[in-house]
């Protein structure tokens, strides 16, 4: 008898915790823009029924806040009992067309726009934010007690709402991966220094999910690999902290990425930097500024296919817990062979937004070719409800 395991098939279902996916595809958070006073209206329910019924096993809601000054900008989602009606139908929509819907769920931190939230962003330390022109505040230790109960709040808030999922931002250095940032975090108190301490805002916020929703929901991390900066969080320190995420047992799966929305977005991207097209959407005195040194904060980074994969070997080596890869999937070729090197879930963003129903015409013939061209010009358009510009 042949005891050696199998590659996955991506279109069969595939078990995620408790939840049980039609398939082995995700369509990976990227933030809509379409929350307009911080709520799920029309627009962002259609969004997501589009990509349900073009054949992915689970879409993800980008980006639930859980807190006000946690937001990026002031029209994006947060988590709060006025929010449900409109996620309810938000999750009822991707339903009917068969597919399961996760919950982004977390803290931006020093990513957050303190200037539009009309709250003060919060880091492990103080910092500039250039995006509001304002001082990230230094979090204290009640700030931070507060926020990991928030997450908890909010993953109870997502099962209210009919979620099958919740995935926990620990990625792009938002407030978790700000702490663990050795170049961000320079506290010297029980948070800062060791890597143990840098990690234990991760580590609590997945384990106070896990305590308040149980097995009820499935639990994803969005976990950064690397930052891509000098002197950031690097993968040697990585690996042990997801070594200690699967110890903890509080996280069903992680999505590995890699990158900082504060200082080098277009390492998780790679393609074209839109950098003039991001300067058009700022008002006129941030508008020349970002043309004039644009360059050196969003830089271009050559694509490839599956750009992510060889980095995230090193933690399916080291890993039992199932994996998502995400970064440069848009073909079949490409989907086997992340089964093939033992990845659970593919996770998909630019291919999707240029062609919702790139799914089942892949699962139709295998031959299928995306038509994204990874311009990155769907990056600006955040500004104005997510889409591809050459749709």
């Amino acid at each position: 008898m042949d005891d050696r395991p199998t590659t996955p098939e991506v279109f069969e279902p595939a078990r995620l915790g408790p939840l049980t996916l039609r398939n082995r595809t995700i369509k990976a958070a990227t933030f809509e823009g379409m929350a307009k006073g911080a709520l799920a209206g029309d627009e962002l329910v259609e969004f997501h029924r589009r990509h349900a019924a073009g054949g992915v096993g689970m879409t993800t809601v980008a980006y639930c806040a859980v807190q006000p000054e946690g937001r990026t900008e002031r029209d994006q989602l947060w988590m709060r009992p006025e929010a449900l009606p409109g996620l309810r139908r938000l999750t009822e929509a991707v339903h009917a067309e068969g597919a399961a819907v996760s919950a982004q769920i977390g803290h931006a931190g020093p990513v957050a726009n303190g200037r539009s939230n009309g709250l003060p962003s919060l880091g492990p330390s103080a910092s500039f934010n250039p995006q509001s022109l304002r001082m990230t505040r230094r979090a204290t230790r009640a700030d931070i007690a507060r926020i990991t109960r928030a997450h908890a709040d909010a993953a109870l808030l997502a099962i209210e709402a009919g979620f099958d999922a919740v995935e926990i931002h620990l990625g792009h250095n938002y407030f978790a991966s700000a702490f663990l940032s050795p170049k961000i975090n320079k506290r010297d108190d029980e948070y800062g220094g060791s890597l143990a301490n840098r990690a234990k805002v991760a580590l609590g916020a997945v384990r106070a999910v896990r305590d308040a929703v149980g097995d009820r929901i499935a639990i994803l991390a969005k976990f950064n690999m690397d930052d891509g900066v000098p002197g950031g969080f690097w993968l040697d320190e990585s690996l042990q902290v997801a070594q200690w995420l699967e110890r903890d047992g509080g996280v069903d799966a992680l999505e590995l990425t890699a990158g900082s929305s504060l200082l080098n977005p277009m390492y998780l991207f790679r393609g074209e930097a839109p950098v003039r097209e991001f300067a058009a959407t700022f008002p006129r005195p941030q508008r020349l500024g970002i043309r004039l040194v644009g360059e050196r904060f969003i830089r271009s980074y050559p694509y490839e296919e599956a750009f992510l994969l060889d980095s995230a070997r090193q933690f399916r080596a080291e890993l039992d817990l199932p994996l998502v890869l995400l970064g440069g999937i848009t073909e079949r070729a490409t989907m086997d062979r992340a089964m093939a090197a033992g990845f659970q879930f593919v996770a998909m963003a630019r291919a999707l937004l240029r062609e919702p129903d790139l799914i089942n015409r892949i699962r139709a013939d295998a031959r299928t070719r995306s038509l994204c061209i990874h311009c990155n010009k769907c990056m600006p358009t955040i500004f104005s409800g997510t889409h591809c510009v050459l749709a």
